[in-house]
C-alpha cells in the first residue's frame, strides 16, 4: 500500500470536517474537481472507500470515521506547532474565521475589526454572517459570536459589548386602534408581527417580570425573518414586534413606535465571543481575544 501523503489527508481531514466538497475546496483554496482528484488518490492509496458519494450529499464510510478519529489529533497538533512557530518568529499571521449573527457582525465591524486589522495586518479575517447557530468546530470556524445564554457549555466565552434588551413595540397609530396590552397574555388580542427563525420554526416571544417568566407564542397575519423589517414593520402600524432595542431605536427616537410592555422587558447579558475549550487557541485568535477585550474595557 503506498503510503498517503500529508497533503491528501489534509484535504480528506477538510472534506470530513465539512461534508461537502464545495465548502473543503473554498477552506483549502483548491477547485472542487482538484480536492475530488485527489481524494480518489487517497482512497486508491489506502485500498478503501472512505466517502460516500452522492449528488446532494457526502459522508464518512466506517473506515472513513477511524482514518479520522487518528488522523485529527496529529493535524491539530501540527497546526499547534506551526502556529507556535508563527508566534517565534513575530506578529500573529494566517486566517482566522469567525462566525456571527448580523447584529454580532455590524458590532465587530464597529468597534473591533478596524482596531484589529490595523494592528495585525498579517492576519486574514474571514467573518461569516449566519443567522443560524452552528457548530463552530464541525463548520471549521475558530471562534462564533452569539448571545451569551446561546453559547455552548463546553465553550469558553468572552463578553463582546454590553447587556441587550428585547422590546415590544408599536407604532403610536396602532395604539390608537387598540388596547394597550399590560401583561404578556394580552398579545393574545392583538395582531403581532412574528419572527421566523433561521430553523424555520416561530419564535415564541420571551418575557420576565420580578423572577417570573412568560412565553408567548403570539398570533399575527405578518411572519418575517428580521429584525430591523420587523420594527419597519411596527413603525408603519402593521402591528406589535418583539425585536432587540437597537433595531428599534432609530424608529423610538423619531416618536415613530413607542415601548409597550415595558416592565416585562428587562435586560439581559449580551453578546460574547466563544472558541472551544479544549483546544490550541492560535496565535492569531488569540490576538482577536484580546482586542475584544481591550475594547471592552474602553467602552466600561
Amino acid at each position: 500500500m503506498a503510503k498517503p501523503t500529508f497533503n491528501e489527508l489534509a484535504a480528506f481531514a477538510a472534506v470530513a470536517e465539512h461534508l461537502s466538497f464545495r465548502k473543503a475546496a473554498d477552506a483549502l483554496g483548491v477547485s472542487r474537481s482538484a480536492l475530488s482528484h485527489t481524494l480518489l488518490g487517497l482512497e486508491q492509496s489506502v485500498g478503501v472507500r472512505l466517502l460516500n458519494r452522492t449528488t446532494r450529499s457526502v459522508s464518512l464510510t466506517e473506515a472513513g470515521a477511524q482514518l479520522l478519529a487518528g488522523i485529527r489529533p496529529v493535524l491539530l497538533d501540527l497546526d499547534a506547532a506551526l502556529d507556535r512557530l508563527a508566534e517565534a518568529r513575530g506578529a500573529p499571521a494566517g486566517k482566522l474565521r469567525v462566525n456571527a449573527n448580523k447584529s454580532a457582525t455590524r458590532l465587530l465591524l464597529g468597534r473591533v475589526v478596524p482596531r484589529f486589522l490595523a494592528k495585525f495586518p498579517a492576519v486574514e479575517l474571514d467573518l461569516v454572517s449566519d443567522g443560524r447557530l452552528v457548530d463552530i468546530v464541525e463548520t471549521g470556524f475558530d471562534a462564533g459570536v452569539r448571545l451569551a445564554e446561546d453559547v455552548p457549555q463546553d465553550m469558553v466565552a468572552v463578553r463582546l459589548g454590553g447587556d441587550v434588551r428585547f422590546v415590544a413595540v408599536a407604532s403610536p397609530a396602532y395604539l390608537a386602534q387598540q388596547p394597550v396590552p399590560n401583561t404578556p397574555d394580552d398579545l393574545q388580542a392583538h395582531r403581532c408581527i412574528r419572527h421566523r427563525l433561521p430553523s424555520g420554526k416561530l419564535y415564541r416571544w420571551e418575557f420576565s417580570k420580578h423572577g417570573e417568566e412568560m412565553t408567548v407564542d403570539v398570533p399575527g397575519a405578518l411572519t418575517l425573518d428580521d429584525n430591523d423589517f420587523m420594527a419597519h414593520a411596527a413603525a408603519d402600524g402593521l402591528g406589535i414586534a418583539y425585536v432587540p432595542q437597537s433595531a428599534a431605536q432609530h424608529w423610538l427616537d423619531a416618536g415613530q413606535l413607542v415601548l409597550v410592555l415595558a416592565d416585562w422587558c428587562p435586560p439581559i447579558p449580551g453578546l460574547a465571543l466563544y472558541y472551544p475549550r479544549n483546544r490550541h487557541v492560535p496565535s492569531a485568535l488569540r490576538a482577536f481575544i484580546d482586542t475584544v477585550k481591550e475594547t471592552n474595557a474602553q467602552r466600561d
